[in-house]
């Protein structure tokens, strides 16, 4: 199987990070000018989804995924995306044990509770399309026996833009089932002349410790995210900015149900990291494009691009008081 096994060390000299300001600050001494993409990966965790990083090669999509499956206390693999990677190579499968005379489960990389999956584009559609359930209902289907997967199960991803050689685009099933979808970018000159003296003082760069976060210490964030509150009003301005993608005239295909939620968790998550308990409409629309542009499909004579119509569904979609 292509996959790389890692495990965080409990005993290790990391200094341990008790907040989530604290952890995205230790974050952003390695990870130069990706700060409100960490911010947004962090919330998209916090909502107990899976984060998607899009961009061009060489502008720090697998630094950013890898610094984000080493913060936490958790185990987690690592998966390279090849043509030739088969579903058998991320789910397990059964193999014969000599000794039992019988067929035994033998469990793949994504039973881990953080799953790198660099490239994923790269990999082929049936071997994709192995992720669909694991990312949904948290289980692997084998010959008719589930499979549970370990919670928190937490998958990031990355992907070539489809104009890269060797890209097959995701379905759209499964791209609705990432909470984000994040682009870096280049990074502004400042930031870009610190991460390459970075990269040029080795010595630097062991000297800064990663960030570390226990296993119990992320359980105890994330439940309390769950308990900020969601005002019916905002509810009804979710529901109100999916039915207007739902009949924009560039699109095919607008937000689903499982978009809203998923919409409104993350602006949960948004306002825990803003340190209050309830949920503003300020921080539904934070979130409200990397959580929905890559959900919007526009129809092939459209003019705008899904996100542009993200942006223009804010600006015409009524904020409730």
């Amino acid at each position: 199987m292509r996959a790389s096994p890692h495990t965080s060390a409990a005993g290790s000299k990391t200094p341990t990070i008790a907040t989530p300001e604290a952890l995205c600050a230790q974050l952003e001494t390695t990870l130069f000018g990706k700060g409100a993409a960490l911010r947004l990966a962090l919330a998209a965790w916090l909502a107990d989804g899976h984060v998607l990083i899009e961009d061009l090669p060489g502008v720090g999509k697998t630094t950013l995924a890898r610094a984000l499956a080493t913060a936490f206390g958790f185990s987690w693999q690592r998966l390279q995306g090849t043509p030739d990677l088969l579903p058998a190579d991320i789910t397990g499968g059964l193999v014969w044990d000599a000794a039992k005379a019988e067929l035994r489960f033998v469990p793949g990389p994504i039973f881990s509770e953080v799953v790198l999956f660099d490239e994923l584009n790269r990999a082929n559609p049936k071997t994709q399309s192995a992720l669909l359930e694991a990312m949904q209902e948290r289980q692997v289907s084998i010959e008719g026996q589930i499979h549970p997967l370990p919670d928190p199960f937490l998958l990031i991803a990355t992907q070539n833009p489809l104009s890269q050689i060797g890209a097959n685009p995701l379905p759209e099933g499964q791209l609705d089932r990432f909470a984000v979808r994040l682009t870096l970018g280049y990074p502004p000159r400042a930031a870009e002349r610190q991460l390459v003296r970075h990269a040029l003082d080795r010595s630097e760069a062991v000297a800064t410790p990663p960030a570390h976060v226990t296993r119990e210490t992320f359980l105890a964030w994330r439940a309390q995210v769950r308990t900020v509150t969601v005002r019916e009003a905002l509810i009804d301005y979710a529901l109100d900015l999916a039915a207007a993608s739902r009949r924009h005239p560039a699109l095919k295909l607008g937000l689903s149900p499982r978009a809203v939620v998923q919409l409104l968790e993350l602006s949960r998550a948004w306002a825990f990291l803003s340190e209050r308990t309830f949920v503003l409409p300020d921080d539904l629309q934070a979130v409200f494009r990397a959580a929905t542009a890559h959900r919007l499909w526009a129809k092939a004579d459209a003019a705008q691009t899904p996100e542009a119509v993200a942006v223009e569904l804010l600006t015409t979609t009524p904020v409730p008081h």
